[in-house]
């Protein structure tokens, strides 16, 4: 394969993102719901890709779903609440980063295209990357950015030309700022080619070290924001990054120069502090004496209760937390409770967990959806794992 194609090329204004994993870092977050549309400040998270994608002409995107993929679709639709038109390529069985490109391909126009990995919240300059694609004529063009602990990743090295030369996986041994994969390509048809059909295949390890070979593959470097969700910690920090306008998003609108977003239809007691970065939601109730932020999102219908303290926290749609709790740098998940005077720090509560009253819980404890624990049953334990409802 050569470094340049004959056929004359324009921006994509297509794209595949790839939403088929089951988000099992993310749980109890994804227990219920596929990681893709988990609410992120009110928003599926996946919107904040569909909005990148729009800001930079693209008009038409391609789900590959696999897990929970009537879920994904329920949410989503047709993408015309997004402004461009969605349609879906669902996964029988897992096929990898690249097999799943390619079950795709019946779905794709003419021309070269996005890939986004669906857990990457960024405002990478899509125009810039694609332009790049463009000028250097290859079959494949990754965004690059520079992260200070690489040893998660697998690092990228480029050449002046921005060649991309070599891979190394996950080096444990790694020091310094280094280049990583940062989870979206421009690619061009052709490289489908490559795929073989109906099997685990990987676009890092089966498609790109080929073509770095063939001196066809180029990375794009951005220093823009870029933060992978797979995690509760970086959920709950891709949260605060918003709110903060850290990444440019609608968000960012919405609040204004005072950070502060507030629902009409929301119900803030006069006696009651909220304190920005906040993001409050329809019909949410906080009563009297309760401190909302900052770094704060309450969801749709969330109940604040008298004199409860809530502070870098993501309390989702239907929260419940009672008079006099303190929640502190913890996640919610939809129609969970707190008890009154309960402590929670650094927590997971997922889907209509319940936690009585006078408990401590702390430490990056996890607890799986419809757990109840009683009143005054658990003080600071570092680790729970319930079960799964």
């Amino acid at each position: 394969m050569t470094g340049a194609v004959s056929a004359p090329r324009s921006n994509p204004t297509q794209a595949v993102i790839l939403v088929g994993g089951e988000g099992t870092r993310l749980r109890p977050i994804t227990s219920r719901v596929p990681k893709p549309v988990a609410p992120v400040v009110g928003r599926p998270f996946v919107a904040y890709i569909l909005d990148n994608l729009v800001r930079h002409g693209v008009t038409r995107a391609v789900f590959s779903t696999g897990f929970l993929a009537e879920a994904i679709e329920a949410v989503i639709g047709d993408g015309s609440g997004y402004g461009l038109e969605v349609t879906y390529a669902v996964e029988d069985e897992p096929l990898g980063t690249a097999g799943a490109i390619a079950n795709c391909e019946s779905k794709l126009h003419d021309g070269s295209f996005f890939v986004f990995n669906g857990d990457v919240l960024s405002d990478v300059d899509l125009t810039a990357l694609a332009a790049l694609h463009v000028r250097k004529g290859g079959m494949g063009t990754i965004f690059l950015t520079p992260v200070e602990d690489p040893r998660r990743y697998g690092l990228v090295e480029i050449d002046d030309e921005a060649r991309v030369m070599s891979f190394l996986e996950k080096p444990s041994d790694y020091e310094g700022t280094a280049l990583i994969n940062a989870g979206v390509y421009v690619l061009e048809p052709e490289v489908l080619e490559m795929v073989p059909r109906g099997k685990l295949f990987s676009i890092e390890r089966g498609v790109f070290p080929r073509l770095a070979q063939a001196g066809s593959l180029y990375g794009y470097v951005d220093h823009g924001y870029w933060r992978d969700i797979g995690t509760p910690e970086s959920y709950l920090q891709a949260h605060f990054d918003i709110l903060q306008s850290t990444v440019y998003t609608s968000v960012a609108e919405e609040m204004g120069e005072q950070y502060l977003a507030i629902d009409p239809s929301a119900q803030v007691d006069p006696a009651a502090r909220v304190v920005p970065p906040c993001h409050i939601g329809a019909c949410v109730r906080v009563e009297a004496g309760a401190r909302v932020g900052p770094l704060t999102v309450l969801g749709a219908g969330a109940v604040v209760g008298e004199g409860a303290t809530i502070v870098e926290t993501v309390a989702q749609a239907g929260v419940v937390i009672g008079a006099h709790a303190q929640v502190e740098g913890s996640i919610l998940v939809r129609d969970a409770s707190v008890g009154a005077g309960t402590r929670l720090s650094g927590a997971v509560l997922g889907e209509a967990v319940s936690v009585g009253s006078g408990n401590h819980l702390a430490g990056g404890i996890c607890v799986y959806p419809e757990t109840s624990l009683p009143d005054n049953s658990i003080q600071f334990h570092e680790q729970l794992r319930g079960r799964e409802g």
